[in-house]
């Protein structure tokens, strides 16, 4: 079967020079690559392209009108927001995402996360090296108390895979886990109301794509039903927690710590609330959840198969 020509727009979100694309290359031919696409670069970098990779740069309609020839988007990444999923249909145009790829990683970061704010992990390094343990008139340095995980409660909400996943590592902590019934759902057996499952957790975390009923989910009113020393983890989309009032509940000591992965704006060139300086107990990771090694190497590999399948006429990870 004949390699397709085809383009990915912006491989260096995706590729470090780390990761094997053989997969790619052996069904795309040619198959261009380009660190970043700018909009105005498009157009004329999908050219007569049958197959366009893309993990941010929008496709919309103009983009395709101008481009007759293209036949397949393979979004590398599971949200398709960039893409006029609309438009493509109309088209014919084939559309294709990964899910499932960056479980591991995800939920790794999620736990990396938990445990260094559960266990004062930057503290206590901190005094191992400033001297305060040499200073230490016993063998340790017990300035900052800390808890175990085993016999706590971890309110989940969302409860994908990635949700699944946490929950079963939870588990192994010896933790309970509670999920939540999302709002506007339809009651499920053993979910628990949100403001229910906010009072009881010990550990909150996110594991909700951003929608109308999702944005702004975790908000004032929200962190003041959770109690005092919880954690809120949020490895999922910025939007969804309202920065200033997580900052704000921080620096008052309404909240026991935080961990964050996503902020509402990404890059941060205007700033954030939770970039302030002086904001206790609060970890910033900037995006990295879902990218390690292996999970990079397997979106590049899934993005392959979605191209396979499409060249022999199945349907894989369809969105359109």
């Amino acid at each position: 079967m004949t390699p397709l020509p085809a383009v990915f727009l912006d491989l260096a979100s995706v590729d470090r020079d780390d990761l094997n694309l053989a997969s790619l290359h052996a069904l795309a031919s040619p198959c261009t690559t380009h660190p970043q696409t700018p909009p105005t670069q498009t157009v004329e970098r999908i050219g007569g392209s049958v197959v366009a990779v893309t993990n941010k740069v929008v496709i919309d309609r103009a983009v395709m009108t101008a481009c007759p020839g293209l036949e397949l988007i393979c979004v590398a990444a599971t949200g398709t927001n960039n893409v006029d999923l609309v438009a493509a249909r109309e088209r014919g145009v084939a559309v294709c995402n990964v899910t499932g790829y960056a479980t591991p990683s995800v939920v790794q970061h999620v736990f990396a996360l938990i445990l260094a704010l559960t266990t004062r992990l930057g503290e206590h390094g901190a005094a191992a090296k400033d001297g305060r343990w040499a200073a230490s008139e016993m063998f340790c340095v017990l300035d900052f108390p800390f808890r175990e995980l085993a016999g706590k409660t971890l309110g989940l909400v969302g409860y994908g895979e990635l949700g699944r996943g946490v929950a079963r590592v939870a588990e192994a902590f010896g933790m309970q886990v509670l999920i939540a019934q999302r709002p506007g759902r339809p009651a499920q057996e053993g979910r628990v109301p949100l403001d229910a499952l906010l009072a009881q957790a010990d550990v909150l975390t996110l594991h909700v794509p951003l929608a109308e009923n999702t944005r702004g989910l975790i908000g004032a009113r929200e962190l003041a039903l959770m109690k005092r020393d919880a954690l809120l983890i949020d490895t999922a989309r910025g939007g969804i927690v309202d920065e200033t009032a997580l900052a704000d509940a921080l620096r008052s000591g309404r909240l026991g710590g935080a961990g964050v992965d996503v902020l509402a704006m990404e890059p941060p060139r205007q700033g954030s609330s939770l970039l302030e300086a002086g904001i206790p107990n609060l970890i910033v990771t900037p995006h990295v959840a879902w990218a390690s090694r292996e999970a990079r190497q397997r979106l590049i590999d899934e993005v392959a198969a979605n191209i396979r399948a499409f060249r022999e006429g199945r349907e894989r990870n369809r969105v359109a």
